[in-house]
C-alpha cells in the first residue's frame, strides 16, 4: 500500500478548537477504534464512565447532524410584510402600464384608420335600413 498513512484520532489535533475539547475528541474516538477502553478513557478525561457516555453519545449524534444533507446554496429569506406589499404595487404597476400602452395603440389606430368602427358599434347608413 503506498501514499501517505492515514490519520487517527491525533487528526483532532490540527483542527481549530479549544485544547480541553480536542483532547475530549480524540480520547472518545480512541474509544472507537479500540485503542482505549471506557474506563481509561473516564480516568484520562477525569470523569466518571457515565457521564465519558453522555458525551461521547453527544459527541456521536452531533456529528450526524453535521453529515446530514442539506439543500445548496443559501437559504431563501423570508420576504417581509412590507417587501410583499412592494412586490405587489410593482405587478400592479406593469399591469397598469401594458393597459396604458395597449390603450395608446388602439387611440393610434383609430386615427390612423378613420373608417374602422369600435367593436360593439352598428354599423349606420343604407345598409342598416334593411
Amino acid at each position: 500500500m503506498r501514499g501517505r498513512r492515514a490519520p487517527g484520532p491525533e487528526f483532532v489535533r490540527r483542527l481549530p478548537g479549544e485544547a480541553n475539547a480536542k483532547q475530549r475528541l480524540e480520547v472518545i474516538l480512541r474509544t472507537l477504534t479500540g485503542q482505549l477502553g471506557m474506563g481509561q478513557a473516564s480516568v484520562q478525561l477525569g470523569m466518571t464512565p457515565q457521564h465519558l457516555h453522555m458525551l461521547r453519545q453527544a459527541a456521536f449524534e452531533a456529528a450526524l447532524a453535521a453529515l446530514a444533507p442539506r439543500p445548496l446554496g443559501r437559504p431563501r429569506q423570508r420576504a417581509t410584510p412590507e417587501q410583499e406589499q412592494i412586490h405587489a404595487l410593482e405587478r400592479q404597476i406593469k399591469q397598469l402600464q401594458d393597459e396604458l400602452a395597449a390603450s395608446q395603440l388602439r387611440e393610434q389606430l383609430a386615427v390612423l384608420l378613420p373608417g374602422r368602427r369600435e367593436p360593439g358599434e352598428k354599423k349606420s347608413g343604407a345598409a342598416a335600413g334593411r
